[in-house]
Order: structure tokens, then sequence, then C-alpha cells
């Protein structure tokens, strides 16, 4: 008489289970999906976390044992020594491309010196083609449009910089909120995960430290990677002779961090320029060189090194990750993508001695005699 309340209680317990998971799960997506856009300041804020770590638990000694105290001094250095000085170059950047953006909109001469020096290229394409037969229609139309288009485009430059600058301040003051209860609460979080989770605790811990090393690799390679490529290409855009070297080299910089968008998108535009515009092949050529030869390779060096000896990725496999990661998430693909793949690694290796855990043993044979 009694199993039959009993089976109706574990059907009703396994009803109320699953419709448990369904509601945490759309309660989920709703939180996702409201947090879509601060979850690259969060993430960065958890990178900066990590990395400044060390600092964070010598002050917690300095300052009487108080998490609180340690922290905000800590967020206030990661303010002072990180991010200010990049808001002031940002800042600069963008100060130098509201001029160049109103200028080239105001400049009428802009569209007939591009049609001219663009007419003139095409007649020295049409020529070279024609000694080997190949026949090109004297048609200036597409120099026409994209004239016209880089003129449109600037105009309105101003106003997407100013769009950028607002949710750049918004992010800011997320991040270091952020970093402040990141490092006053953080170890209580994660043994709040570990809890949820039902994984080992050993293997839980493998996996904290191998977010912690990663985290700390892929932003040294980017920064390096990064500050390589503008450093070189601002040298470039000082020799050729450029206006606004500051903001072609921050912009590089920044440019730099995206796979297959990189640094070609600053200094490819920049030698047109110097060609189109300025009326120097030469100079245009130079940069163009320079930037092939030196610019663009040292990406391929620098970034690749770094990964796989911080992080102990394959070259091959560190490159791979961060550009698949960039293709599948956008910017914040350069640190998910190598992550993704140091922790498919931890996994596996923890999946293997879980399988040695569970061979059994080979009883051993006693030689004879």
């Amino acid at each position: 008489m009694s199993t039959r309340p009993s089976q109706e209680s574990n059907v009703s317990r396994m009803v109320s289970f699953i419709l448990l998971i369904a509601i945490v799960l759309l309660v989920a997506a709703l939180f996702v999906y409201v947090m879509a856009q601060l979850l690259l300041p969060l993430f960065l804020a958890l990178l900066l976390v990590v990395i400044f770590r060390p600092v964070h638990e010598q002050l917690v000694d300095v300052c009487w044992r108080k998490p609180s105290i340690a922290a905000g001094i800590t967020t206030l250095f990661i303010l002072l020594i990180v991010l200010l000085p990049v808001t002031i170059l940002l800042a600069r950047a963008a100060t130098e491309a509201m001029q160049i953006s109103a200028s080239l909109g105001e400049d009428e001469t802009l569209p007939q010196a591009i049609i001219h020096r663009g007419g003139d290229l095409l007649g020295n394409v049409r020529q070279r083609l024609a000694e080997f037969g190949i026949e090109l229609p004297p048609d200036q139309q597409l120099v026409r449009e994209a004239a016209a288009g880089l003129q449109s485009w600037a105009a309105p430059a101003a106003l997407r910089t100013g769009q950028f600058l607002g949710n750049f301040i918004i992010g800011l003051i997320v991040m270091l909120v952020a970093v402040y209860f990141f490092l006053v609460d953080g170890p209580t979080m994660i043994r709040g995960l570990m809890r949820l989770s039902p994984l080992d605790d050993r293997h839980e811990q493998k996996l904290v430290n191998e977010f912690t090393r990663m985290s700390r690799a892929v932003v040294l390679a980017t920064l390096l990677s990064g500050i390589a490529q503008g450093g070189l290409a601002g040298i470039g855009y000082f020799v050729a002779g450029l206006q606004s070297v500051f903001l072609l080299t921050v912009a590089t910089m920044l440019l730099a961090l995206i796979p297959f968008v990189g640094a070609a998108s600053v200094w490819v535009p920049s030698c047109l320029w110097l060609y189109f515009y300025e009326q120097r092949p030469m100079a245009a050529f130079m940069l163009a060189l320079w930037g092939m030869v030196a610019v663009s390779f040292v990406d391929n060096l620098v970034k690749p090194y770094v990964l796989g000896g911080q992080a102990n990725l394959h070259p091959l496999l560190a490159l791979i990750s961060v550009i698949g990661g960039v293709q599948a998430l956008g910017p914040i693909g350069i640190f998910i993508g190598p992550m993704s793949a140091a922790f498919l690694q931890a996994l596996l290796n923890i999946l293997r001695s879980e399988l040695d855990l569970m061979e059994p043993a080979t009883p051993s044979i006693p030689p004879a005699g």
C-alpha cells in the first residue's frame, strides 16, 4: 500500500526537478541577454584581477589583513598605472580623429584629387595590360564612387567617435567596480562555484590554475604583439612624413590586436593616402614595403612564441585558436580562443587520469623457478 504513494512522490519530485531546470535555463538566458553589453568589461576586469592578484595579496598583509582596503588600493593602482594612461591615449587619438574627419568633410578638393590620381593609376594599369593584349574599358566610375564614399564616411566620423567614447566610459566604470568586488569576494565566488560543480575539487582547482596561467599568457602575448606592431608602424609613419603620427600609431596598436583586421587596416590606407592625395608614390611604396616586411611579420613571430612558451600550447594551435576565436566571437575571441584550447587540453588530461584510475591493476606473474 505504501509503494504507490512513494512512486507518486518520486514522479512529482522528478517533474519539479525538470521544471526547476527549465526555469533556471530561462532565467540564465535572460540574464545573459541583459548582460550581453557588459560581458566584455566584466571579462576584462577578470583578466586584470588575475594579473594583479599577487599585488593584492601583498597589500592584504600590509593593510592589517583587510581585503577591502587592499582591494581599493589595488583598484586605484590599476586605474593610475594601466587604465588612466590608456584612456589619455585614446582621448588624444579621438581628438585628432575628429579634427581630421572635420577637415576631410570640408575639403572640397579631396574628391577631385582622388579622381585625378585614380584616373592616372587606372591609365597606367590599362597601358600595362594592353602590352599583354588585355583591354580594359576607360571607365572611372569606380574611382568616382570611392571618392564620394570617402567623403560621405568622413562627415559622420566625429559622431561615431563620440558614441564610442561614451560607451568606453560606461564600460570603464563597470570594469573598475567589477575589479574591486572580484578582488574582495573573488575567493568566496570561486568556492561557491566549486560547490555547485559536480567535478572533484582537485580537478576544479586544476582548471582554475589553468585559467590563471592562460590569462596571463594571452594578455602578455596580445599586448606585446600590439605594442611591437604599433611601434614599428609608427616609425614608418614618421619616416614617411604623415600627419597625425600619434593617432595612426595608437590605431595600429588597437587594430593589431584583431587578426584578419590587424595593422594592415591602418598602414594600407596610409599608403593609399600618400599616393592618391599627397602624390608621393615613393613614400607610399616604401611604407607598404615596411608594413609587409616588418609590421605584419612581427605578429606571427611574437604571439605564437609567447603563447607557446607561457601556456604550454603548440605555436600552430595557439595561432589557430586566436584566429578561430576572433571569427566566432569577435574581438573578445582573442582571449577566449586560446583559453578554450588550454581548457580542452586540461580536461583531456583530467579524463585520461580518471581512465587510468578506472583500469584494473594487472596482476604481476612471479618468475618461474
